[in-house]
């Protein structure tokens, strides 16, 4: 997906990671890890697969057979590097992995492991636990380092922006009195497929009359009434790069109510935006939020974080953690990409106002990349 140039590049800023953290190598579970640093890209982190990358940048990938030329297709792996774990009753790919390591001139080396991510699970993590004892937690350094974006991943983003855009002309035009949400559903993703781009890393969230106030998908689909809500919460994906957006549309007549909320969200996104300063703290976007939603009676209605970061991204969400909550120490940097989301939730009033998109840190501040502006939506 990018050229090999930027693989090596990506590979150097790892070792570099390592090197200042005192690892000799790490052991890598989280899929976006997999993808940033070689390309390799497949669902069949569901099953047991590890890459390991020691101190020189050699990178080899234990994985099942039906990802082998998965493999071979999407990565800069060697070939000789990529190694299929047996399967049969009583396999053990964590002592297969072991081995590995030790082929590679690792066992007694300090070596980091992957463990926040659903590259992992409980279960296979005891397995690993057993067979390499002494891992060090390392979930950080891949991660951290996926925080910057370098220009071409910038270009990515902004990709997945433009379908996040076309995605929601798509909802305006579709959506009404009297539609399936299915297909309002269907014409978004029509229209971002259509673009190039892939099935995002999350379930769209789409949900209208009493569902509209739900932050997740769920199975069922209904018609929109003549006066309604539909809530969308959504992202392009563009070679893995997601930029999420969410709104609100109302359908027929706007209350005062609404028009209130929607004002709230608008000013909370602004002052979001305006604290996403680079060297400042992610705790001072949501407290901007927070004093917001607060200072016009929504504090009942609000959510305990408002976004979080964007970037390569797998099932089952799109989340580049951290993400924006009280007390939050992380600092903010140039070439981070966020998604900021107001959301009001008024069970007591049965109503619900969302408000969010994408933005990208400069050097002064954020640039929006969405196009659309964040005023009220009415079909």
């Amino acid at each position: 997906m990018f050229d090999l140039a930027e693989y090596t590049a990506r590979t150097q800023r790892a070792t570099n990671a390592m090197a200042a953290a005192d690892l000799d190598a790490i052991v890598l579970f989280a899929p976006e890890s997999h993808y940033w640093l070689t390309g390799y890209d497949t669902f069949g982190f569901a099953m047991f697969q590890a890459m390991v990358l020691d101190a020189d940048g050699r990178v080899d990938l234990l994985t099942r057979l039906p990802d082998l030329r998965q493999a071979q297709n999407t990565s800069v792996i060697p070939h000789d590097c990529i190694h299929v774990w047996p399967e049969y009753a009583g396999a053990d790919p964590a002592a297969d992995l072991a081995r590995l390591i030790e082929e590679m001139g690792l066992a007694g080396k300090r070596i980091g492991v992957e463990t926040r991510t659903a590259g992992l699970s409980h279960w296979n993590g005891q397995r690993v636990d057993r067979a390499l004892p002494g891992l060090i937690e390392a979930s950080d350094l891949i991660a951290g380092l996926r925080w910057l974006k370098s220009p071409a991943e910038v270009v990515q983003i902004r990709r997945a922006a433009q379908m996040t855009d076309a995605a929601l002309d798509a909802a305006l035009a579709t959506a009404g009195p009297g539609v399936f949400e299915g297909d309002i559903h269907a014409a978004m993703q029509s229209a971002i497929l259509s673009m190039g781009g892939e099935p995002a890393g999350n379930e769209t969230v789409i949900g209208s009359g009493s569902n509209a106030l739900l932050c997740r998908s769920f199975a069922g689909r209904r018609h929109l009434e003549t006066t309604d809500q539909l809530t969308l919460e959504w992202s392009g994906s563009a070679a893995r790069y997601h930029a999420a957006a969410m709104r609100t549309i109302v359908v027929g007549a706007v209350s005062d109510q609404q028009r209130a909320m929607h004002a709230a969200c608008q000013e909370a996104l602004e002052a979001c935006e305006a604290a996403i300063r680079p060297g400042r703290p992610m705790a001072e976007v949501y407290d901007a939020h927070a004093a917001v939603f607060d200072a016009r009676g929504l504090s009942h209605a609000r959510l305990q974080a408002c976004g979080y970061g964007m970037g390569i991204a797998y099932n089952p969400i799109w989340v580049e953690f951290p993400m924006f909550y009280a007390g939050n120490p992380t600092l903010m940097h140039e070439g981070q990409a966020f998604f900021l989301h107001m959301i009001v939730m008024d069970s007591d009033a049965g109503l619900a106002m969302t408000l969010g998109h994408t933005v990208l840190v400069g050097a002064d501040g954020v640039e929006r990349l969405s196009c659309h502006d964040t005023g009220l939506l009415q079909v």
